[in-house]
């Protein structure tokens, strides 16, 4: 299939009218099922830092410690592959969503529409519908002064609570909430909590459409991996038009575009700041019923139907998302499987190269680091092969759960038969389970032959 030509996507109704938005409220199912969902998220959100299992916080992004808890399992900065694989699948599973149903992220998971629509909601509870708010802001009252009050300081206490909830994916939200209460949190925490205050509170309760119009960049480029045969909400022409006429079933009253988030008018087409978020859907749905006509008039359907074409659900460019997905996801789950939960490092110090000891023997000193990705403590024995008759001055390495400890190692080996530099092999392996891990380094210090 092939991309929806750029001139169908109409240039001339892409931005709202200048000046402030006064979205109507709209119900129906599709509001439902966007409320329903935007809870969920918002739930998951605001629970995840709270939520631990066996003594360690469920999602902990530890950046001071370059450590990173998720639901369980204990990540570094050297396993940067499965980040990116992660990163990889979430782009191609987005792309995927995409071509097959347009901008329905946009509409029902974005973190912005998400929380646009939380302080739209408040909004519509305090300052009444439509028509109400545009009347009191032309004649200002003492009473709806006191309500626009109390809504900004709703606004600025969610923005508040998401503000902690984002730094408490940084460090343990407890200890962050009482420090804060107690002014005892350090200078950064304060700056990342009032930074993300504001940031929420201006793009949820002031920017709104703006970020979705001019800042984000999916709007821009959403157009490419769009085809005839991709889920849109549209208007149908044939039956509307002529408006307010006999032969059209559209009567021109405007819900519509009252009920959009961004201003539009979905009559004039297809257009990149479309959230499908369904509103006017619901909105002309309901102006349907009421004047006893069939819904459907605004609708999800796609320019082939529109077109009076079948069309086809499975495209290639579909099924090379699908594909391109499919294979990163078998990658990254082939990687977790083989993934070992132990970290171990090895290093000599640059002060010295080796030393004799009084016996003639050679000694080297290794600095190990053992990082315990696993969910329980483990005691790791040490133990070291490649060189005859070497000997470790530690055996064994307790690692608590998720933490990680460095040890200083003295290998002393026979100084006979020594190559001035020859590989030693450094074994580590768990004394309960199968976990274990080595690493290959150089043993210095035996006389040329």
């Amino acid at each position: 299939m092939q991309p929806i030509p750029a001139q169908d996507i109409t240039p001339s109704a892409t931005a709202p009218p200048r000046g402030r938005l006064y979205v109507r409220e709209s119900k129906g199912r599709f509001q439902r099922l966007r409320r329903a969902l935007n809870g969920v998220l918002m739930t998951a959100f605001l629970l995840l830092p709270w939520l631990s299992w066996r003594g360690q916080a469920l999602v902990w992004l530890d950046i001071a410690g370059r450590e990173f808890h998720l639901f369980g399992a204990t990540f570094h900065p050297q396993e940067f592959v499965v980040l990116a694989l992660a990163l990889i699948a979430a782009a191609f599973g987005l792309f995927a969503v995409t071509a097959l149903a347009g901008r329905v992220w946009c509409g029902y998971a974005c973190p912005q529409s998400v929380w646009s629509f939380a302080f739209m909601w408040v909004e519509h509870r305090l300052e009444g519908a439509r028509h109400r708010r545009l009347r009191r802001d032309r004649h200002s009252t003492a009473v709806h002064r006191v309500r626009k009050a109390l809504k900004h300081a709703i606004w600025l206490a969610l923005a508040l609570g998401t503000a902690v909830t984002v730094v408490g994916y940084f460090m343990p939200i407890e200890a962050l909430l009482v420090e804060l209460v107690t002014f005892e949190a350090g200078g950064w925490a304060f700056f990342w909590v009032g930074f993300f205050t504001l940031f929420t509170y201006l793009n949820a309760g002031w920017l709104r459409e703006q970020v979705c119009l001019y800042m984000c960049p999916y709007a821009r480029f959403q157009a490419v991996m769009y085809e005839r045969d991709t889920l849109i909400v549209a208007y149908d022409a044939a039956r509307g038009e002529p408006r307010n006429h006999a032969t059209g079933d559209c009567v021109d009253c405007q819900v519509c575009v009252q009920v959009c988030p961004t201003g539009i008018d979905i009559r004039d087409g297809l257009q990149y700041a479309c959230l499908q978020c369904g509103a006017c859907v619901d909105a002309c749905d309901a102006v349907m019923t009421r004047l006893d006509r069939p819904t459907g008039l605004i609708g999800y359907t796609t320019q082939s139907r529109l077109e009076g074409r079948a069309g086809k659900h499975l495209r290639p460019r579909l099924l090379g998302y699908l594909g391109a997905l499919a294979v990163v996801l078998v990658a990254l789950v082939v990687l977790l499987g083989q993934r070992v939960p132990v970290g171990f490092e090895v290093e000599r110090p640059r002060a010295s190269l080796y030393t004799t000891t009084d016996a003639g023997e050679i000694r080297n000193v290794y600095r190990l680091t053992v990082r315990n990705l696993d969910t329980t403590a483990h005691r790791f024995r040490l133990s070291a092969t490649g060189i005859d008759g070497a000997r470790l001055d530690v055996q064994a390495i307790d690692v608590p759960a998720g933490e990680s400890r460095s040890q200083v190692v003295n290998v002393t080996a026979p100084a006979e038969g020594l190559a001035p530099s020859q590989p030693l092999s450094l074994r580590l392996s768990a004394e309960q389970g199968d976990l274990q891990a080595e690493r290959e380094t150089r043993f210095l210090g035996g006389e040329r032959r």
